[in-house]
């Protein structure tokens, strides 16, 4: 019966949901509404109002359906026919009271929709009227009205005009689902004459709005009712999700295209190629490459270019030069963005004579560099090392007429302050300001970074608070810099208020970053503090390696807790993090000044089993160790060994033997070894010299001593409180005071200041 009665008045879904979306749009149970002129509801409209209301609407909708071979009958209450109307519209007489009368009702936007139909075939008329009746007080704009005028002025080609209304209604209805827009712009399809555009116009105003989801949503929609937008509003919505880092969802869109019949152009697969290319996908790059081909599309200049720029990047050079013979083959001349992807690739992976080949061809063929062509090419030498090269490039590209960028700049600051040229970045940044060009981010955290390297932390401090003034966000790299800048300063407070900043702004600072932080604690003794910091990252499920690790087992040494150095080691290992040769080097020379001689020897032993080689720093540890405990032959054998395995030893394990031997007796042992270091064109240093005198010392060769101290005056070594100390309780220890005070005055002349008041009470005691 339902069914019947709708077919019957011709109130079907376009109606009531017409009728729905004008209700809940304005007649909201506060609205306040004018049912006659001069007359206002001020207070909420009760529930029976609102039906009546409704229904009030609904009779008219069934009298009035607005469809296009509607009578004209339900205007005639207001006095006026079809020419009248026509001519009111046309002479702008919007003063007359007949058709101000039709914004005296509550139905005043039915009644407008209405006249839209009637002036249907004058679109212009249509349009001023549409126009006007906007601006009327007591008109509320339905979706329907705008819909109405949007068929009639897409049917008459009047596109600019239509297109502004779509706009305006979307954007003012951003509330009201876009499928219910849509609905009711279908459903008013009948108006005119009706094709497919309008639809299309639709789609392409949520991609221009920006409405990406809404527009993808608008897509299914369109499949369903087989009216498809074209391929050029496809493609801008296809870059808008590129745009926004929304691959997946390209990717999706691309195939439902293809699914939906429609077909591609060459600027969708350039797109998709793009898409793909920067998320490292080079297969299905290919794939899409071929695939346009196969469709008898051909690549153009910028597909070409793509495909070389991703090959390039991902150091798959062989392909990038295939591209680029394939598409001279074609008859595609390549462009200075086509040299730049190759010379940029060829630079990354270090083939940096290949990348001049091109240079040279590219001048060639009449392609002149650019920018991007010379900060390529400085960037890799100052990543060389070639400074030399870096400015010669810089040089060249000004007098071809060029300016250096941001970027150029960057570059060679960044390589002077790695390396050390503080004064030197500083020219450059002062050059670079004098360009006109500003600071970006890796512009500011190389200066940052160089002026804590320069020991400058106040100087960086206010650069930091510049940056931020400029509204440039700090990013990982600039907290890194400034955390190390605290750390080796030791101001460890500050570098915990830094991580603590990067965890309120979401910033996850990267294993190396806090594995600096955990160098910093350790360096300082805070061993419970950096354990606290390693359980701080389990639980955020972060992954602890051996750098880390390794800090800690150093920590617990120098605190004196071997124990729980070699507990760490055991959860290392049973936590599937194989200790390195820097772990095992740290961990013997631990347990070796702990007196733990055994079990350092096991742990040698024990890295050997594992497949690790160990280095001079871990012999001459374990030499050092067994020397200590006596064990002088084994440590001979492992010197032997040392070298038979190709490590040369240097001072310290020659002293470590020296020392052993010293403890022996075995004197002329010991200064073969100190003419075998002078041989090899090593220099003795305190520690050796230092050994050496006390062996001479033990065995009352005092004025040996003196002569092997003399020498070490003359090496520029500086002695210390040990050395002093030997000397002067072996002079008081044989009664030869004097000796002591002219050792005295001899240190004094040579700038060496050593009081000697506790050793004269020594030597009166003995």
């Amino acid at each position: 019966m339902i069914a019947f009665a709708s077919n019957l008045f011709g109130v079907g879904r376009s109606n009531s949901l017409r009728i729905r979306l004008y209700m809940s749009s304005h007649l909201s149970p506060h609205t306040s509404l004018s049912l006659l002129p001069g007359t206002r509801l001020l207070s909420p409209i009760p529930c029976t109002c609102a039906c009546m209301l409704w229904f009030t609407s609904f009779l008219f909708a069934v009298r009035c359906p607005f469809s296009s071979g509607a009578d004209f009958d339900c205007l005639d209450g207001y006095k006026f026919g079809r020419d009248s109307l026509r001519k009111i519209v046309q002479e702008e007489r919007w003063d007359d009271p007949r058709i101000k009368s039709l914004f005296d009702s509550a139905l005043a936007p039915f009644l407008v929709s209405k006249v839209l139909i009637e002036l249907k075939e004058e679109p212009h008329l249509a349009f001023n009227f549409f126009e006007w009746a906007k601006l009327q007080i007591r008109f509320h704009r339905t979706t329907e009205s705008y819909c109405i005028v949007v068929h009639i002025l897409f049917y008459n080609r009047m596109y600019s005009a239509a297109h502004k209304l779509m706009k305006e209604l979307i954007s003012t209805n951003r509330m009201c689902p876009v499928l219910d827009l849509f609905n009711v712009l279908w459903s008013k399809r009948n108006v005119c004459l009706w094709g497919f555009g309008v639809f299309d116009a639709f789609f392409s105003v949520l991609v221009e709005l920006g409405m990406v989801e809404e527009a993808i949503e608008c897509f299914s929609t369109m499949k369903r009712y087989r009216v498809f937008p074209k391929v050029r509003s496809c493609n801008g919505l296809l870059h808008r999700l590129f745009k926004g880092g929304k691959g997946d969802k390209a990717r999706k869109l691309f195939w439902d295209m293809l699914g939906a019949g429609i077909s591609p152009s060459v600027y969708t697969y350039n797109l998709m190629i793009d898409v793909v290319c920067k998320e490292g996908d080079l297969d299905t790059a290919n794939s899409l490459f071929l695939q346009m081909k196969d469709k008898g599309l051909t690549p153009d200049i910028v597909t070409y270019n793509t495909l070389i720029d991703g090959y390039g990047k991902l150091g798959m050079l062989e392909e990038a030069k295939a591209i680029y013979e394939e598409m001279k083959k074609e008859g595609c001349n390549p462009d200075v963005i086509t040299y730049n992807a190759l010379i940029n690739g060829l630079c990354k992976f270090g083939k940096l004579p290949f990348a001049f080949q091109f240079l040279h061809k590219m001048k060639e063929i009449g392609v002149r560099p650019n920018v991007i062509t010379y900060s390529t090419f400085i960037d890799s030498f100052c990543k060389e090392g070639m400074m030399h090269m870096a400015l010669k490039f810089f040089v060249d590209m000004r007098r071809a007429g060029l300016s250096p960028n941001e970027v150029t700049y960057t570059c060679l600051i960044d390589a002077y302050c790695k390396r050390g040229y503080f004064g030197e970045a500083l020219k450059m940044v002062k050059e670079m300001l004098e360009d006109g060009n500003e600071f970006n981010i890796v512009t500011y955290t190389a200066v940052l970074d160089g002026l804590c390297k320069d020991g400058q932390i106040e100087e960086a401090e206010e650069l930091f608070n510049v940056m931020v003034e400029a509204g440039i966000s700090p990013n990982q790299h600039t907290y890194t810099a400034l955390m190390h800048c605290y750390i080796k300063d030791k101001k460890l407070d500050k570098a915990r208020d830094i991580l603590k900043e990067m965890n309120r702004k979401n910033i996850k600072p990267d294993l190396l970053l806090h594995g600096t932080i955990i160098w910093g604690l350790c360096n300082e003794g805070k061993l419970e503090e950096a354990k606290v910091l390693i359980l701080e990252m389990k639980e955020k499920g972060l992954n602890v390696n051996c750098v880390m690790l390794t800090a800690i087992v150093d920590a617990c040494f120098k605190a004196g807790d071997a124990t729980s150095a070699l507990n760490l080691i055991k959860e290392m290992q049973d936590s599937g993090i194989a200790p390195t040769v820097v772990t095992y080097s740290l961990l013997i020379d631990g347990l070796c000044k702990s007196g733990l001689l055994q079990e350092a020897l096991d742990q040698f032993y024990k890295m050997i089993s594992t497949g690790l080689h160990p280095n001079v720093f871990v012999y001459t540890a374990i030499i050092d160790g067994l020397c200590k405990g006596n064990s002088i032959e084994f440590a001979k054998k492992l010197f032997n060994e040392m070298q038979l395995k190709g490590f040369n030893p240097d001072i310290a394990a020659f002293t470590a033997l020296i020392d052993g031997n010293l403890k022996h007796g075995n004197m002329e042992e010991a200064f073969k070894l100190r003419d075998r270091i002078l041989k090899h064109g090593m220099e003795l240093d305190l520690y050796a010299y230092t050994s050496l005198i006390w062996g001479l010392l033990k065995f009352d060769q005092i004025q040996e001593a003196r002569t092997v101290f003399g020498e070490m005056i003359e090496k520029g070594i500086r002695p210390d409180e040990i050395v002093f100390r030997l000397l002067v309780e072996k002079y008081y220890a044989l009664g030869k005071v004097e000796e002591a005070v002219e050792l005295k005055d001899e240190l004094n002349r040579e700038g060496l200041h050593i009081g000697i008041g506790d050793y004269t009470s020594y030597g009166r005691k003995n």
